[in-house]
């Protein structure tokens, strides 16, 4: 194990050593991980399976098309209230009040967000809309923020000195860092595809309802064609989101949204929502003013806290150690296979296929598939979170890989030998600062998996909503939020520790967003 010199403060952690520390880890938290089998064979289910997704069956033509079309409408109507919202906060972004409030929206998931917006506004347009819209505000902020200050700050120096901060920002910063915003706006488009088909699994009709609908029923080829149909959407977006065009995108998106049937709002549903739903219990049955209630409320919340956070804390953080530890493992295995002076023509191919496969495909949605062949345990959302994950690591290392062999001498060799004694040495630190951003991500996807049944604070989450204890869910959404901020703190802290420069760190990931 590889120790950086020492500046005071003791001997520390290089970066193949704090790799392997995570890999140890992960091994010290396996004997933990709940990976039984579901009381079924899953290879049976894997035949039954893949036979249906070799023979498609789009025979629900019209049932397709409006759930694909209800997919791209909700992704453009969400991303561009986001984007908005996001490009009127992203100046203000240094404002601790305002950065903690981006913070705050974008660490609890688009799923955890639509099931609470259910709460008021019913299985509606707005709740789709809006369970994107939120948490992708405080995305955009961040990473506008980010684009606005690696601008060239020569422009801003130059304006009068009595110029206001509105005038500087849109005159001299704001030009500079908008090819940048395009960009980045296409890459949260796609996203935003994923969480719009991901949101049919609480009922909206996006592509999600459609693939829960057949597998339920058991028709693998209707699944088929769902999944056929989402990776064509996927696949084809930058052919048909042009910026022109994009303008009529989204007035023919908000006009879809228009024309969706939604349940009327309950009289007085927000505000009974705001001060009685999300009050505790004790505190909406007793007096503030008596000792008695708080003593009632220290009684609920540590019932709660110990009976539901704590343990789903602790499953959430197992099933994160563990994706993560695997993400990493993919990206090192996978990243050659699209390197052709490694794998060869035919095999870069097939590896192309497959890592666009992984990496476009939600986790929530591999989950859910993984869930059926192998019943419900910690093992679906390892497989899915370190797939999905993994597969844009490797995306991203493959790109980089082909740059850093351009640049090789001709007679460089080539294979297993280029990959372990040329490619991996030089873009290992990139591999680190990629698996230490995603690590955040994980965790954040590792609580929602608890919808499917596996027991991490989602599952907590669901529950407290299915009994209609909005209050008990609002607290485990608190502690959502607690635990995604520290494992970002922690994620910073490890990369300065291990010598990664923070703005090589967001250049990784413009580069995520840029190529997805």
């Amino acid at each position: 194990m590889t120790f950086t010199a020492s500046d005071g403060r003791g001997p520390r952690l290089g970066r193949v050593g704090t790799a392997l520390a995570f890999v140890a880890l992960a091994l010290l938290l396996l004997p933990f991980a709940d990976f039984r089998l579901g009381g079924h064979d899953p290879w049976a289910e894997l035949r039954r399976m893949g036979a249906g997704l070799l023979s498609p069956d789009f025979s629900s033509v019209e049932a397709l098309g409006r759930a694909a079309v209800l997919t791209v409408a909700f992704a453009l109507c969400g991303v561009a209230a986001g984007a908005s919202a996001g490009f009127v906060l992203a100046p203000f972004y240094r404002n601790p009040l305002v950065r903690n409030f981006c913070i705050a929206i974008r660490a609890i998931h688009e799923l955890f967000w639509a099931i609470l917006l259910m709460q008021v506004t019913g299985l509606s347009a707005a709740t789709g809309v809006l369970a994107i819209a939120i948490p992708y505000a405080g995305i955009f902020a961040k990473v506008f923020a980010e684009y606005l200050d690696e601008a060239d700050p020569r422009p801003a120096a130059a304006m009068p000195p009595r110029a206001d901060p509105i005038s500087v920002h849109f005159y001299a910063r704001l030009p500079l860092a908008l090819p940048e915003f395009r960009t980045y706006l296409l890459y949260r488009l796609e996203c935003g595809l994923r969480s719009s088909a991901v949101l049919g699994f609480i009922g909206l009709p996006t592509l999600g309802f459609a693939l829960d609908t057949f597998f339920r029923q058991g028709m693998y080829g209707a699944v088929a064609a769902v999944l056929i149909v989402y990776y064509l959407l996927i696949g084809t977006m930058r052919l048909w989101m042009r910026p022109l065009l994009a303008p009529l995108y989204l007035l023919a998106a908000v006009g879809v949204m228009a024309a969706m049937p939604s349940p009327p709002m309950a009289a007085g549903a927000l505000g009974r929502f705001l001060t009685e739903d999300i009050l505790p219990a004790p505190l909406r049955s007793g007096d503030a003013g008596d000792p008695e209630t708080w003593a009632r409320l220290g009684d609920w919340l540590w019932s709660l806290l110990a009976g539901q956070a704590l343990p789903g804390l602790a499953a959430t953080m197992i099933v994160a150690q563990l994706a993560l530890v695997a993400a990493g493992f993919v990206a090192l295995l996978g990243f050659p296979l699209i390197v052709r002076p490694v794998s060869g023509r035919f095999g870069a191919a097939l590896g192309h296929v497959f890592l666009v496969i992984a990496r476009s495909t939600p986790e929530y949605m591999l989950a859910y598939i993984a869930l059926q062949v192998f019943g419900p345990s910690m093992l679906p959302a390892v497989i899915a979170l370190g797939l999905h994950n993994g597969a844009i690591i490797a995306h991203l290392l493959g790109r980089q890989s082909a740059h850093v062999h351009e640049a090789l001498r001709p007679d460089a060799p080539r294979g297993i030998v280029l990959y372990a004694y040329e490619l991996l040495p030089r873009i290992y630190g990139s591999f680190m600062a990629l698996c230490l951003y995603r690590w955040e991500i994980i965790v954040r996807e590792s609580a929602i998996l608890g919808l499917l049944g596996i027991p991490t604070l989602g599952f907590f989450v669901d529950q407290a909503i299915q009994e209609i204890r909005i209050d008990r869910a609002v607290v485990l959404l608190i502690v959502t939020m607690l635990a995604t901020v520290a494992i970002d703190h922690v994620s910073r802290r490890t990369r300065a520790a291990i010598g990664i420069d923070p703005v090589k760190a967001r250049k990784e990931r413009k580069a995520a967003a840029s190529t997805g």
